[in-house]
């Protein structure tokens, strides 16, 4: 299993000093799991960082808080799946027709997510069953982060920001890609 590291930028009109660097690095593990683990370099005292959930679960809205996200597309056809993650273990998974036309009907595998918020380098991983992606073998990635302050302000990161305002459904932010 050979790991890729991408770096993710805050938006322009969103910055986060304290933040000083936010990367996943992304692998198959055995074809079966694609794993994204989000590596920060913070000044953790900063940041909200949500607690650990007693039952983690399905919840929307995670991205109003502290939480990692994968957005996965195959090139040149209008759907892809969405998958959220938080420090608390909850996740999200979504189905879209096209850019934020969400299949209200439609279930995915859950992913799995496991934290580890100690010292000034947190992690998150993000492990997303083969199952889940949207049905290929090549696909285009969008990797984002929302950071939230304890003054709760939050930051938008993403490999890339293609809007004057964060939006991490526009597919132009969306610049890596992955194969099997």
């Amino acid at each position: 299993m050979t790991a890729t590291s991408l770096i993710l930028h805050p938006h322009p009109t969103t910055p986060c000093p304290a933040v000083r660097a936010l990367a996943v690095d992304w692998a198959w593990v055995d074809t079966d799991t694609l794993r994204l683990d989000y590596r920060l370099d913070v000044e953790l005292a900063a940041l909200r960082i949500p607690l650990p959930a007693v039952m983690p679960s399905a919840l929307d809205g995670l991205w109003r808080h502290t939480c990692f996200e994968a957005f996965i597309g195959v090139p040149d056809a209008p759907g892809y799946h969405e998958f959220n993650a938080s420090p608390s273990g909850d996740f999200a998974a979504y189905v879209f027709a096209a850019e934020r036309q969400r299949q209200m009907a439609a279930t995915l595998p859950a992913p799995q997510v496991s934290c580890h918020t100690g010292g000034e380098r947190p992690q998150l991983r993000l492990e997303i069953p083969r199952a889940a992606l949207p049905a290929g073998q090549a696909w285009q990635l969008g990797l984002s982060a929302v950071i939230e302050t304890v003054s709760g302000e939050c930051s938008y990161f993403a490999l890339a920001h293609p809007r004057p305002t964060p939006d991490f459904h526009a597919r132009a932010g969306w610049t890596a890609r992955l194969s099997l």
